[in-house]
């Protein structure tokens, strides 16, 4: 039974009320859509992920990206990088930040447009770079440090391993793994033997992610890799009710009444978020919008409809209409 799994754990000295996460993702996990994900109660939230590199430029608008709300702690922000001295210096300034509670950094993500900078998974290519960047954020750090990972680069080179005794020698307090290398992107199934593995190798905390959808594959994750906790990421796309459904151990299906108004709550919540740009709030409630009408009758035809508009109001009256 999934709920077996589901229980109280701490990252550092930061307490958790569950081991059921949601993961970061870039233009996406922004505070309007973090706000409707807590509704349901994950034990942790991940901002998207920001530049140490724009950083150091006291670039505003990554610095927003790494905004929390108080309400919505324990909180964890995640950053990327490759230069050891630019991801100290932005630790530097996250540790004098109270709503930040832990600082992730990426090391897995397969963008190519971050991985031909050497940052993300771009990193697994030079472990000795690794071991520096961990070593030096360890030192620095206020707050307890998580890696977020893949399981190598290349299919045939796997890097997992190296990194975990990396971190449980530097004393990271959390590593998330994605049973995936670089080289398959998203393709093929999550290798949850190799979490397994990294598992029984470590005692430092584990997190299990990729290719959870629902309770079973949950409860999956939970029972092969023995895992201290999960990731949920591109499930949670139009469905934040997951995290109520895994934590209650049955499928939680909300009502067309309960989708709508969670559907105009994000809205709004983007339109405070974005109130000196609206037009900003309605292109990224496009994606939004169409991933929860996903699989409704006649929602693709709402959705191309939308994609058309630019006025939110009539977004709105489109979404009252077709509900």
């Amino acid at each position: 039974m999934i709920k077996d799994y589901i229980k109280e754990i701490s990252v550092g000295n930061v307490k958790l009320k569950n081991n059921v996460f949601l993961g970061p993702m870039a233009g996406i996990t922004d505070i309007p859509f973090r706000k409707i994900c807590k509704k349901f109660n994950p034990g942790l939230m991940f901002t998207e992920m920001a530049s140490s590199k724009a950083m150091e430029y006291n670039s505003k608008k990554t610095e927003r990206l790494l905004e929390v709300m108080e309400d919505e702690r324990p909180s964890a922000v995640q950053i990327f990088g490759s230069n050891k001295d630019v991801i100290t210096n932005t630790i530097l300034k996250l540790n004098e930040i109270q709503n930040i509670d832990i600082i992730n950094i990426n090391m897995g993500c397969p963008a190519p447009k971050i991985v031909k900078n050497g940052d993300g998974a771009g990193l697994l290519l030079d472990l000795k770079n690794v071991e520096e960047i961990i070593k030096e954020a360890k030192r620095v750090s206020k707050k307890p440090i998580s890696i977020k990972t893949r399981k190598g680069y290349y299919n045939d080179k796997i890097t997992v391993i190296d990194v975990a005794k990396i971190c449980e020698y530097y004393g990271v307090e959390q590593l998330i793994i994605h049973g995936r290398t670089r080289e398959e992107y998203y393709s093929n199934k999550a290798d949850l033997d190799i979490i397994r593995k990294v598992k029984d190798l470590v005692k430092i905390q584990v997190i299990g992610n990729g290719d959870i959808v629902d309770i079973d594959s949950a409860e999956k994750m939970f029972k092969i890799t023995n895992c201290d906790g999960i990731m949920i990421a591109r499930a949670a796309l139009g469905n934040p009710w997951i995290f109520k459904s895994i934590l209650d151990g049955k499928l939680y299906t909300p009502t067309n009444e309960e989708k709508y108004n969670t559907i105009i709550e994000h809205i709004n919540n983007a339109l405070e978020y974005e109130k000196e740009n609206p037009k900003q709030a309605l292109l990224k409630m496009r994606k939004h919008i169409a991933w929860y009408l996903k699989g409704m009758y006649g929602g693709t035809k709402v959705k191309d409809r939308i994609n058309r508009e630019e006025d939110i109001d009539e977004v709105k009256k489109i979404l009252y209409d077709f509900f």
